[in-house]
């Protein structure tokens, strides 16, 4: 009598955090493996809802993309197969973890539905300090899309929408996270933002460990678009200032920026961001008392602010400086007529270079980041390189009362 083969042996699937676990880590994600066999699908939720994550190459492993929600039923069913073998089904359930201190974002820049300029920084504020950087920087997700059509760039547009299939493609945009402290992400491109584009935020921080006990309990997101290009150039030495927009020249004007007969009153240069503007803006001479020589406290017309030590472009109305003569307190004077065109159609995040002075624009003062090269803004990533040196942790100053 011939013997029977024994009958083939089913694959095998483990799950972690493993079911029925009432208390499980909400950090190290879920990961599902099969053994003997490769996985045919992965269904998971949790608390009814879908928990992303994917299969490796070889399809014998699943992870889950980001952390696990904190204080929430999963469950799992997960199907391995292998040719000439019965399939396995592995159904379960497990409960994560209620977190002891919980930490999130507490304020975001850009705001959502905002349209800004193409050099704008992408800056997460968080309520507690951070001390797994890794684990927070890793959750942090940046995408990109390219707009249906230019749209309406103006100041405080919404974001346009995403384009449909078939009609365009993104741009493929390299950015990266620099901490600054340990409460503060700022994220910036390699190169200036593609224009007409629209970027998503999300922080994927449910179930994220910033710190021991420390878990975040919810994700945050956000859209804002990137409008059209618009690059401004300021030669004090010529005392002209030129705004291109897609590449054009848009306008020209004659300036007048800092006197430089003090540190003070001298113009930085550098690559400068549009931050905020106001119409007017109340401006006062720093570290001076009334009475004192140099003292001033005025209001200034059409003002949009490019640093945190006081520099603005701004209307004056001194024709007779602009274009021959630098005159100011260290902003850059120009026409009024046009320092009200120039006010108009800034964006946050317009990049305005400013060449021809001895003080070079801190990296840290205001939204300065162009200063660093890309190699040296990336050492302040924690998934880049180890943790930067204390001295690179400066919190980005408090902005002083602004100057003319």
């Amino acid at each position: 009598m011939t013997a029977q083969p024994p009958p083939p042996v089913p694959p095998a699937v483990r799950v972690w955090p493993a079911f029925d676990a009432k208390d499980a880590r909400t950090d190290r994600g879920m990961v599902v493996k099969a053994r003997g066999g490769t996985l045919a699908s992965v269904l998971a939720y949790a608390g009814g809802v879908p928990v992303p994550g994917r299969l490796d190459a070889a399809r014998t492993t699943w992870r889950s993309d980001w952390a696990l929600k904190p204080g929430a039923e999963h469950t799992v069913t997960a199907t391995a197969t292998r040719p000439g073998a019965p399939s396995t089904v592995a159904v379960g359930r497990f409960r994560t973890r209620e977190p002891g201190h919980t930490f999130g974002v507490a304020s975001a820049v850009p705001l959502p539905g905002e349209t800004v300029g193409v050099g704008m920084p992408i800056i997460l504020n968080f309520d507690t300090p951070v001390r797994d950087k890794a684990a927070v920087e890793r959750a942090l997700e940046v995408r990109t899309a390219a707009r249906r059509a230019p749209g309406d760039d103006r100041p405080g547009t919404s974001a346009a929408k995403p384009v449909e299939e078939g009609a365009g493609a993104a741009e493929p945009v390299e950015g990266a996270w620099r901490w600054v402290g340990d409460t503060q992400a700022i994220y910036r491109t390699k190169e200036f933002w593609p224009a007409r584009h629209q970027v998503t935020v999300t922080a994927h921080l449910a179930g994220v460990r910033s710190a021991p006990g420390v878990y975040g309990t919810a994700d945050r997101s956000f859209t804002f678009a990137v409008g059209r290009e618009q690059t401004s150039t300021v030669d004090t030495r010529t005392h002209q200032m030129v705004v291109r927009r897609d590449g054009r020249v848009a306008q020209r004007m004659a300036i007048s920026a800092g006197m430089a007969t003090t540190r003070e009153y001298t113009t930085t240069s550098g690559v400068h961001l549009t931050m905020d503007k106001g119409n007017p803006v109340r401006m006062v001479s720093p570290g001076r008392e009334k009475g004192e020589p140099g003292y001033y406290d005025v209001m200034i017309d059409h003002a949009v602010r490019i640093s945190n030590s006081g520099e603005y472009v701004h209307a004056k109305n001194n024709l007779w400086a602009q274009g021959t003569v630098n005159v100011s307190h260290g902003c850059i004077n120009s026409r009024p007529d046009q320092a009200a065109w120039f006010y108009a159609g800034s964006l946050r995040g317009d990049p305005v270079t400013i060449t021809g002075t001895d003080r070079e624009l801190a990296w840290d003062n205001g939204w300065g980041f162009w200063q660093l090269s890309w190699e040296d803004w990336v050492l302040g990533s924690a998934l880049r390189t180890p943790a930067p040196a204390r001295d690179e942790m400066r919190s980005t100053p408090s902005p002083p009362l602004p100057q003319r």
